[in-house]
């Protein structure tokens, strides 16, 4: 049984990475035309972390990782890269969401994809993806 599952890896890789990968792209993309002003308010998270300079820089970051990295996993190019990127951008967001009082519950959304990139990062894109092309 295992073993006939094992057949469908790359596909089942390939609906994950369009899902998570849109929805990136869905959440990220307002943030990245949003322009220096929400580039700013979303950098100020690095705050946090003692990070207190450049936050419009730092919101860039973010909402680049999240809407031109969610591109990136979604065909499976780059995708490690993006993939990391996309990691740390929802590790900062758990981390703001906690110390800001919205407690583990306001900060699942963001824990819940670190861990899908986090396990993404070490499967793979599978075989339906531009890298392996």
């Amino acid at each position: 049984m295992l073993a006939k599952l094992g057949r469908y890896n790359s596909f089942g890789l390939l609906i994950l990475r369009l899902g998570v990968g849109v929805m990136m792209i869905l959440h990220g993309y307002p943030k990245l035309i949003g322009g220096p002003e929400k580039w700013q308010k979303i950098g100020a998270a690095m705050g946090d972390l003692g990070i207190d300079i450049y936050p419009a820089f730092w919101g860039f970051m973010a909402a680049f990782a999240e809407a031109v990295g969610g591109l990136l996993v979604a065909v499976g190019w780059q995708f490690r890269l993006a993939n990391v990127l996309l990691l740390i951008t929802m590790l900062v967001a758990a981390f703001k969401h906690i110390n800001a009082g919205d407690g583990i519950m306001g900060a699942s959304h963001a824990i819940e994809l670190a861990f899908v990139f986090a396990g993404l990062l070490f499967i793979g894109a599978g075989k339906y993806a531009v890298d392996k092309k």
